[in-house]
């Protein structure tokens, strides 16, 4: 029996037909046998689940700097609060939920260590710049399993690259930068409702704001808790996608306008106030030096567990190292090069 197949089958007679359909990915970068099991897209969400990136996740900042809380967001929990939310919604819609999970999972992959500081100093430092989408597309299609890659199908691959917004529209406004599949579009979004809510609470959390100072204009449309927030969020995207058949991904203009008004907020109050900024100045120099002492010293690099890929400039090869370390190797490294060791008898 081959349960692929039937799997496969079942999803012609359930998904909407707006779904990507696993029979119909455009397939891999390398051809190979197809698993008897898993579908395509379950077999790219497990390459991803089981790679050494996404364990380094777990140590990886979301807000806070190496919080010493148990209960903060790290890179990992962000990724499983962006993946439950996306397989919500693709569930509710009747598209891939095993595309979107995949896409979900492995969005953040290339993520730097101490969140978008780390990205901002090698976007500084890397000829031709540096950005995590591109990074994390890197990982699984080079840099994993010692440069081989994950060999993904091209339909992760575009969502992994299209998931991130910035500071710009939720919806990506014309049709090269937005995902090629509905799936892809989904996560998109649900990244940045997983962030605008974890990120709150967690500011809550540490006492850098309270419920009663978020603006009125903002509560009245998302909701006045953490619940309420997340739902209603997730509800919009839901019934307004709905509205179309499925065929489009989208919010009500209130709520767009809600979401984005939230993340201004967060800026301007949570991400770059003085408590929660000011280590991550430390950090950026700290990784600014790393980033320079390797690319002078090749061996020293090598040594540290740094790898040159054929064809790549050392620049290129120390970022992939760098983007690669959690927060804690970064810190012990530096410390390890740059601050005297206690001395150990020989």
């Amino acid at each position: 029996m081959n349960i692929r197949k039937h799997i496969e089958a079942r999803e012609k007679s359930i998904l909407s037909t707006h779904a990507c359909h696993s029979v119909d990915s455009a397939g891999r970068q390398d051809g190979e046998s197809f698993c008897s099991v898993r579908t395509v897209f379950q077999h790219d969400r497990d390459r991803i689940l089981h790679s050494k990136s996404f364990r380094r996740l777990k140590h990886k900042t979301q807000v806070f700097l190496s919080p010493e809380g148990d209960h903060y967001r790290t890179r990992l929990t962000h990724t499983l609060e962006v993946s439950q939310v996306a397989r919500t919604v693709a569930r509710a819609l009747a598209l891939n939920e095993d595309l979107t999970e995949a896409i979900a999972l492995g969005h953040d992959l290339g993520h730097t260590p101490f969140g978008h500081a780390g990205e901002r100093v090698l976007a500084e430092l890397v000829p031709g710049g540096f950005r995590h989408v591109a990074q994390s597309l890197r990982v699984v299609e080079y840099l994993e399993k010692d440069g081989r890659g994950l060999n993904l199908t091209v339909e992760v691959r575009d969502g992994i690259l299209k998931h991130s917004k910035g500071r710009g529209p939720l919806l990506a406004p014309d049709i090269e930068s937005r995902a090629m599949t509905l799936e892809g579009q989904i996560v998109r979004l649900a990244d940045i409702i997983a962030y605008v809510n974890h990120d709150l609470d967690d500011a809550m959390r540490g006492g850098v704001i309270r419920q009663e100072d978020l603006p009125s204009a903002i509560t009245r449309v998302v909701g006045g808790t953490h619940a309420q927030r997340i739902g209603r969020m997730v509800s919009d995207l839901i019934e307004r996608s709905l509205e179309t058949g499925s065929a489009r991904i989208c919010l009500s203009a209130e709520m767009d306008e809600a979401i984005r008004a939230l993340r201004s907020w967060l800026f301007e109050r949570v991400y770059q106030v003085d408590e929660v900024h000011a280590d991550f100045v430390k950090a950026s120099r700290m990784l600014r030096e790393l980033f320079v002492y390797f690319v002078e010293n090749e061996a020293d690099f090598v040594s540290a567990g740094g790898r040159r890929l054929t064809g790549d400039v050392i620049e290129v090869s120390v970022a992939d190292f760098i983007a690669g370390m959690t927060d804690r190797f970064a810190l012990a490294l530096y410390s390890r090069i740059f601050l005297p060791q206690p001395w150990k008898p020989l």
